[in-house]
């Protein structure tokens, strides 16, 4: 069974900094684009971060522009990492893994939700003093 999942969440004052993860497995010799979404309580999932299978080609949303680093494991295939440094409360939400299957090209890597295939649990960032 194809599974993606993230770990590393949790709880930080403001300005602080977080690193999430998130591995998949079950998946063939191939590495996918894969990306970092959100959700916030009473809000749509939103877009944060995503990298193509070579690691190349990196898209950011412009509100974590600056703050949030977006890394893959050359090494280990489909293993991506999220650094968030200068955490702000409306950072908050639930952060999940994607992965688009479709995207093998190098640089290949997309922004909508719609173009990713499986999705982790989530794992819960919480931004409060």
């Amino acid at each position: 069974e194809v599974q993606l999942v993230e770990s590393g969440g949790g709880l930080v004052p403001p300005g602080g900094s977080l690193r999430v993860s998130c591995v998949g497995s079950k998946f063939d010799r191939d590495i996918y684009a894969m990306g970092w979404f959100r959700q916030a309580p009473g809000k749509e999932r939103e877009f944060v971060a995503a990298v193509s299978p070579s690691g190349a080609v990196k898209l950011y949303a412009q509100s974590v522009k600056g703050r949030f680093t977006i890394s893959r494991d050359q090494h280990t295939g489909n293993m991506i990492y999220l650094q968030m440094n200068n955490l702000k409360p409306e950072d908050t939400a639930v952060y999940f893994c994607a992965l688009d299957r479709h995207a093998v090209g190098a640089s290949e890597v997309q922004d909508g939700a719609d173009d990713y295939d499986y999705w982790g649990q989530g794992t819960q960032v919480t931004i409060s003093s």
